[in-house]
């Protein structure tokens, strides 16, 4: 991961367990703790759209994603999630674009961060 803290790491393992069990809310609050605690924590944000999602809060979950890819702007599994979190809140344009900018990683190519 992402050189950060042991102790956002470990939330970060507390969260993903968590995630695993199906406790969402839990989940949630500790990823949020995570990118409060490391505001550049790609991982954390991604998770944390990812953890929102599944609870069908698109428009965080949305934000999240930004917030990721914004970190990341080349990270294929960002931009791919975040085309997922924008269709499921009906989003279908917004959605074709990061799926666009996903399919060029894909590709090999790079995406500017403009």
């Amino acid at each position: 991961m992402d050189d950060i803290p042991n102790t956002v790491a470990d939330l970060f393992d507390d969260a993903n367990g968590d995630l695993a069990i199906g406790d969402l809310p839990s989940a949630i609050e500790k990823y949020r703790k995570c990118t409060e605690l490391e505001p550049s924590f790609f991982d954390g944000w991604h998770a944390l759209g990812m953890a929102l999602m599944k609870k069908g809060n698109y428009p965080e979950a949305i934000e999240a994603g930004k917030k990721a890819v914004e970190l990341k702007p080349n990270d294929l599994l960002g931009w791919s999630s975040l085309s997922l979190f924008y269709v499921r809140n009906g989003q279908i344009k917004e959605a074709e674009a990061a799926s666009g900018k996903a399919r060029i990683l894909s590709w090999g190519g790079k995406v500017d961060r403009g």
